[in-house]
């Protein structure tokens, strides 16, 4: 393998390499530059950053952010809350209707006599020495 030597490294970056653009049919120089493999670098580097930001830029202040999946406008967020809250509402008292059916059920399918159709409540003393 090669010996890379630190020198010949910074060398080989800060050398200044000449591009000319040529007109074919004359031969006349159009342009000219001067370039090195930092200056190169450094061009693309800021090329892609301007480029990311301005694609975020469009994005961030158009309508195009409305295309990004679960970006939405306020309004139907509004509605997507509302409508989450009366979907819990009606899952619970469907929960409780059938509850009560259950109950129900239960009661009229067992006919037993000696089970009572009443809770015992638990009462408080005090309650029950003013009687």
């Amino acid at each position: 393998m090669a010996n890379l030597d630190d020198n010949n490294t910074f060398k080989r970056i800060s050398n200044t390499y000449r591009l000319v653009i040529m007109n074919d049919d004359t031969y006349d120089e159009v342009v000219a530059f001067r370039l090195s493999r930092t200056s190169v670098y450094i061009g693309f580097s800021v090329s892609f950053i301007l480029l990311v930001g301005l694609t975020i830029a469009l994005i961030a202040f158009t309508p195009l952010k409305y295309y990004i999946p679960g970006y939405g406008t306020k309004e139907s967020q509004t509605a997507l809350q509302l409508l989450k809250i009366r979907t819990d509402s009606l899952e619970q008292t469907l929960h409780y209707k059938e509850q009560y059916l259950e109950g129900i059920k239960k009661v009229l399918s067992e006919g037993n006599a000696k089970q009572l159709d009443t809770i015992p409540l638990k009462l408080p003393e005090s309650i029950l020495s003013n009687d």
